[in-house]
Formats: structure tokens, C-alpha cells, sequence
């Protein structure tokens, strides 16, 4: 899809035929700073800032909350430019469609681990444009031939000894034409794409200079919170401010769609406030039924055939007589948690508004705001900063958060900045979910004891239903559902993979890893036991049913090869398990040692980690992306669920029942990056999915009992 500016046509970088527009813009200085003589930056419409200093900022389109795509997009720019690493500087893009697209799906926004995969040949062309442009001016200003000039480190230089830095070239560049075509390196000469670079953010970071939401600030500014339903589908009928409006430093409370506002001078106040509020709630269409009953009645459902998401051969007429196996999963409802909870700033003034926070979507954010403000989303500006964390909380296809304060500012009228702050209560409560699943997988033994038909059935909500997003679903199957099931990599000839897709008023939304969040476990697991029942090595048995794919078969063959591979079962009370999977195009390897905790769970003190995610841009990242999946996955895995009382009230509320990993209880972790000249793939999420499974396995050769429901301290074991 070609997206760009007609303003900026003039200054284009074309690529892949005219399929994809890069907008380069590097203008000059103003007439007006120049005749003041100021040293001015170049300041891009776009992705590249040159500044007089020699700084080269680069504009991310993606949103920072801790995955690393100022690091590794600037590492990408920094490579073609040939500049020197001391140099780079990343800062949020601002919301622009029309120049920062992710090109994986078409709207400004960070998901699915595309950060890197979007950019990485569209910041490549863009480096590789600003340095012919640089190189060009350096020959207009040494009357010398473009070709005897290069760049090494940030360093302009001639063969005769004449030497300048990119700010004193910066503004002449600014005027040449970007080039049509530019020469991209061999892989062979990186220098700086591969190497473990120190990412760009940390030092803000640590120092605490870099800006969150919740560190935004003006005199003026009011701080909302919102008194939201108990159960979901409730409604409001009445409240009673009295005592709320009581509470000094309280300004005004107000009916918005979604609940009741309570703006105050600070939050404190907001909140105590919030408590004296007296309200009453219809809920006669409420959901007044609890987990434990969703589950059941999933359980039910999964006993039945859903719609087909992927078949070959006749899997249910190979699945009769008694030699088939048969387990169900339950996978919990899961929230975000994300360490900074959800909160905004907004202003509006009747005719533009500006919002600052950690936007992951910033075109849908945009649209939505300027609807609920009745104004066109060119008149909506927004801010991006750093996020504390999301695990997709904050790509929400409804933009609840950006909705929500925008009800705000426009409930209370008078212009004032307000900064909407949601506690971890409050969105945990009120908030959006991973979906509640069961799997029902059933499977034979053929005789030379490979697998002989294999069903994978499906029960759970659509993440995608009721969406923008709504049209991916095909056929009644919304692919999130079953990714990583219906394209099960293992040889056999007789499969099937079917859905049957629930309906209930619990809010629900992809989540780190999306549908490989449970199809992994439920799949390798179940695969783990068949090769058990048919005395079959875990590792051998995976690559002999991965003999056609190489990428799978090498990560489970690296991770064996480091971890010492010597069986499922050590000589110190120990196990290890192993699990393999693809995710968003990177395939992960892992094997978990595991021991008896004093709890009585299991206790994780190694995991081994192979990754494949094609060109490591930054292997720093990589590692430091898989150690945190892991620990993201581990946690979960062992202690964490969303449940629902029996009258439809979510239990949890923060971490002391929402329980996390400890930093004591988090596993040493070693990881192998596959040497690879394929074009990079996300590694945000895929280091998720393989944990729970490995150390399920594990657990099962320990203590002989298959995991079947999660987390492990529900103790549902088969």
C-alpha cells in the first residue's frame, strides 16, 4: 500500500517499484534563521534528524515500552548511514499516518512484533539515502567526486586528507534531491547491525528523565478518575456527588458514557473522593455468571466439533478403537498488568485537542478521539512517550483509554489539561482480558509409533469480533484463536484443527503472544505425552516429525546441543522439558530444568533458549526480549489467573492476588541466536510461548502427573 504526502513528493525515497513511499524529508534551515545566523537542525518530516552537532535522531513509529525499537531502528539507520554509534538519538514519531504507517497492517501502531520486520528495509533505504545525500554535499564542497568520498564512523573524508563531521554538511544535504535509487550494504560489512549495542533509552531511563505519562505536569492541570461499573454490561441509572464534592481540592464530578468522573486537584483526593460517590447501576443485563461456570459449559462445547480451521486426510475416522489419547486444557482469563497503569493526558479547546501518552495505536486513538469530540482527527495531535509496559493492553482496537478521556475533557468543559488515571484495581477489574479457552485434543499411535490422526478442538471468545478488525475473521474462524494449532508443523497425515467461537460480556483483547499463549502449551504438551507413550525421546522424536521443516528442526537441535540434551530426567531430584514453537514468523526453542519447590510447584532453575528471528539487528535486545518473555511466560504460568466470583465480580484486583514472578524466582536463563541472512522477524512476543509447555514437560517427567488446567497453583493435574 503506498501512503505519502503530496507535500513531500518532491523529497521521496522510491522503493520496490513504487509500492512503498519513504519519506526522507531533510528540509533547510529557515530564511529567518539563517539570516540570524543560528545553528539550526534538519528537521525531518520524517524518519532522519542531522543536527549541527552531528546528533542523528531517528523518529520511531513505533511506541517504546520496553521491547527496544529505538534501539534497534536506529542501529538500522546507523548501519547505512555508516555513522558512528556515540551519534545516535531515537524520539517518538509524532501521529502521522501518512508517513509512519507500520507497513504490516496499514495504521500507525506497534503490535504483533513488527517493529523491526515493518522497518528494517524501508530505515535501511532511508540511511542509505541521507548518506549519498551527505557524501554529495561533502563533494560540492571539495570540488572533488562523489566516489573518492566515504563515511566511516560519522567521518566525511577525501583521499586527500580532507576531513568533516555530518552537522557540516547537514544543511547543504538538506537541498540535494533524495536519490531514486541507493546501494545498500552487503550484509557482509555490517558493523554495527549484529553487534550488542547498549540501547539508547537507558540512561533516561535509570536517571528518570525520561517522560512517562503519569510524570506529565501544568499548574492548571486536573486529575480524573472514574467510577466505573462492578460487572460488566452494567449501566448507569443515578449518583449522588454530595460527599464527593465535599472533599477539599475535588473540582467537579460528572456523568460520562462510561461511568461517573471525578476531577480534583490531585489524586488523592480524586480517589477518596471516587469511594464517597453514591450510585446506583442497572444491571439486569449484566454478566452475573462466573468463570467456573464458563469453563464448564466450554468444556461441554469442546466435546463436539467446531468450524474447520485446517484439515488433511481423516482425522476422525483414525481416531477410533481404544488406543486414543485424550486430554483437555483449560487456559484462565489473564490481564496485562502492565507496571504503569493505563492513564492519559488530554486537552481540549473546543476546536483541536492534544493527548500525551504511551499510544501504541496512534491512528485509531486519533479517529476516536476527534469522533467523541465531533472534530476531524487532522485536529487531534498526539504525543507519544515512553510506556511502562503493555503486553497489548494498550492497542486497543475500541481505544478505550483515549475514548475515555476524551469523555473527560469534554464532560468537564473548560479547557483544562486533564491527565485520566486508571489504578491497577481499576483496570484489572474493568479493563480488557486474555480469553478464557479450553482445548480438547485427541490423538492415535500408528503402529511404527508415529502419530496417526491428531484433533484439536477450540472453545473461546474472539479477540477480533466487534472490532474495526472484524473482517480478518474468514469462515467463522478469527485466525488469533487458532494460530499455532491449525498450522501445527509436525508430520502426520490425518489432522484437524476446528473452532467453536463463544459469545459473553467479558471485555477481551489479544494479549503478549496472542493465540500462542495457549495453543503452545496445549499442543506441546499433548505432543510431549504421545512421544512418551511410544518410549520416543523428546528431542528425537520432534525432529523425526520435523524432517521437512529445517528452521524448527535447527532451533530444537541448538537448544539440545547447549543444554547437553541427555533425557528428561537428571540425577539431582531435576527434569527437563522441552518445547518448540513459531511465533510471528521467529521460531524458539526452550528447555526448562525444573525441580519440586517448597510449595510443591515447580521450581525453574535453568532455561535454555534457541532463537531464530532471522538477521539479529541487536542481539542485545534479543537476548534481553527472550529473558523477559520467559519470565513474563513463567510467571503466568505458575500463579496468575483472572476469575470471576459467581455472581460476575473479578476477584483480582492488584498483585497481591494477581500474583507475579518474583525476582528471586526468576530462572537463570542462557539463549543461542541462530546465525541467519533472512529478513529479521519480531521478538517482542515469541519467547512467551514455549515456557509453560518446557516446563510442564519437565514437571510431568518429575512427578508423572499432565498438566492440564493453568496457572500450575490451581494444581489441575491429569
Amino acid at each position: 500500500m503506498t501512503r505519502h504526502d503530496s507535500s513531500l513528493s518532491r523529497r521521496a525515497l522510491l522503493a520496490n517499484a513504487g509500492a512503498l513511499v519513504i519519506a526522507v524529508h531533510l528540509p533547510s534551515k529557515s530564511l529567518a534563521q539563517e539570516a540570524a545566523g543560528k545553528p539550526v537542525a534538519i528537521t525531518p518530516n520524517a524518519f532522519i534528524r542531522i543536527a549541527p552537532d552531528d546528533t542523528v535522531t531517528i523518529l520511531v513509529k513505533h511506541l517504546e515500552m520496553g521491547q527496544g525499537p529505538m534501539t534497534g531502528l536506529a542501529t538500522i539507520v546507523a548501519e547505512e548511514l555508516d555513522a558512528d554509534w556515540t551519534q545516535m538519538r531515537a524520539e517518538h514519531a509524532p501521529a502521522n499516518l501518512a508517513l509512519y504507517a507500520n507497513l504490516a497492517f496499514g495504521v500507525q501502531g506497534t503490535g504483533g512484533s513488527t517493529a523491526i520486520a515493518n522497518s528494517y528495509e524501508q530505515l535501511r533505504k532511508a540511511g542509505a539515502a541521507a548518506r549519498a545525500m551527505l557524501i554529495s554535499a561533502a563533494a560540492d564542497a571539495w570540488a572533488a567526486p562523489a566516489s573518492k568520498i566515504k563515511i566511516v564512523k560519522g567521518v566525511v573524508s577525501h583521499a586527500s586528507g580532507k576531513q568533516g563531521r555530518f552537522g557540516e554538511f547537514a544543511v547543504a544535504a538538506a537541498a540535494k534531491p533524495i536519490p531514486a535509487v541507493v546501494q545498500l550494504k552487503d550484509p557482509s560489512k555490517f558493523t554495527l547491525i549484529g553487534a550488542d549495542l547498549p540501547k539508547l533509552d537507558t540512561l533516561r531511563k535509570t536517571s528518570g528523565s525520561a517522560p512517562f505519562t503519569i510524570d506529565q505536569r501544568s499548574p492548571d492541570m486536573l486529575i480524573a478518575v472514574v467510577a466505573h461499573a462492578p460487572r460488566f454490561g452494567g449501566k448507569l441509572i443515578s449518583f449522588d456527588a454530595t460527599k464527593a464534592l465535599a472533599i477539599a481540592g475535588v473540582v467537579a464530578v460528572k456523568q460520562i458514557p462510561e461511568g461517573v468522573a471525578i476531577f480534583a486537584k490531585s489524586t488523592w483526593p480524586a480517589l477518596k473522593a471516587r469511594d464517597l460517590l453514591e450510585i446506583q447501576w442497572d444491571e439486569a443485563s449484566a454478566l452475573k455468571q462466573g468463570s467456573d461456570a464458563i469453563t464448564a459449559s466450554y468444556v461441554e462445547l469442546s466435546k463436539s466439533a467446531g468450524a474447520v480451521a485446517a484439515q488433511r486426510g481423516s482425522a476422525e475416522a483414525a481416531l477410533t478403537g481404544n488406543d486414543v489419547i485424550e486430554h483437555t486444557f483449560v487456559f484462565p482469563y489473564l490481564a496485562h498488568a502492565p507496571m504503569e497503569p493505563l492513564d492519559c493526558v488530554m486537552q481540549f479547546d473546543g476546536s483541536r485537542a492534544k493527548a500525551i501518552f504511551g499510544c501504541q495505536f496512534q491512528t485509531v486513538d486519533q479517529a476516536a478521539v476527534a469522533k467523541v469530540l465531533g472534530i476531524t482527527p487532522e485536529n487531534v495531535t498526539i504525543e507519544t512517550v515512553f510506556a511502562g509496559g503493555s503486553f497489548g493492553r494498550r492497542a486497543q482496537p475500541t481505544a478505550d483509554l483515549a475514548v475515555e478521556a476524551a469523555q473527560c475533557v469534554k464532560a468537564l468543559g473548560t479547557g483544562s489539561p486533564v491527565k485520566l488515571i486508571r489504578t491497577r484495581e481499576d483496570d484489572m477489574r474493568a479493563g480488557y482480558y486474555r480469553p478464557l479457552y479450553v482445548h480438547r485434543l485427541r490423538a492415535s499411535l500408528a503402529p511404527d509409533k508415529s502419530i496417526g490422526a491428531w484433533s484439536h478442538t477450540i472453545v473461546g471468545q474472539s479477540i477480533m469480533k466487534g472490532t474495526a478488525f472484524e473482517a480478518l475473521i474468514k469462515d467463522g474462524i478469527d485466525d488469533t484463536s487458532v494460530e499455532g494449532a491449525k498450522d501445527l508443523p509436525y508430520a502426520m497425515a490425518n489432522f484437524r484443527c476446528d473452532l467453536h467461537t463463544t459469545e459473553t460480556k467479558v471485555p477481551v483483547l489479544w494479549w503478549r503472544s496472542v493465540g500462542h499463549t495457549h495453543t503452545a502449551f496445549s499442543t506441546e504438551t499433548f505432543l510431549d505425552l504421545l512421544l512418551e507413550k511410544a518410549n520416543i525421546d523428546p528431542v528425537t522424536g520432534r525432529l523425526s516429525l520435523l524432517r521437512d521443516q529445517p528452521r524448527y528442526a535447527g532451533v530444537v537441535r541448538e537448544v539440545a546441543r547447549f543444554a547437553q540434551w541427555r533425557g528428561r530426567l537428571g540425577s539431582n531430584k531435576n527434569a527437563f522439558g522441552i518445547a518448540v514453537h513459531k511465533s510471528f514468523g521467529t521460531y524458539v526453542a526452550q528447555i526448562a530444568e525444573v525441580t519440586v519447590g517448597d510449595d510443591g510447584l515447580p521450581k525453574v532453575r535453568k532455561v535454555w533458549c534457541a532463537v531464530d528471528c532471522g538477521v539479529a539487528v541487536n542481539p542485545n535486545i534479543i537476548r534481553a526480549q527472550m529473558e523477559g518473555g520467559i519470565g513474563f511466560g513463567l510467571g503466568h504460568a505458575l500463579y496468575s489467573a483472572l476469575e470471576l466470583d459467581k455472581t460476575g465480580r473479578v476477584i483480582q484486583g492488584n498483585f497481591n492476588d494477581y500474583r507475579s514472578l518474583l525476582i528471586s524466582e526468576m530462572p537463570e536463563v542462557e539463549v543461542s541466536i541462530i546465525p541467519s541472512s533472512e529478513a529479521p522477524t519480531g521478538v517482542g512476543e515469541p519467547g512467551v510461548p514455549p515456557i509453560a509447555p518446557a516446563v510442564a514437560n519437565a514437571w510431568r517427567a518429575l512427578t508423572g502427573q499432565v498438566v492440564t488446567r493453568l496457572p500450575f497453583s490451581k494444581g489441575s493435574f491429569a
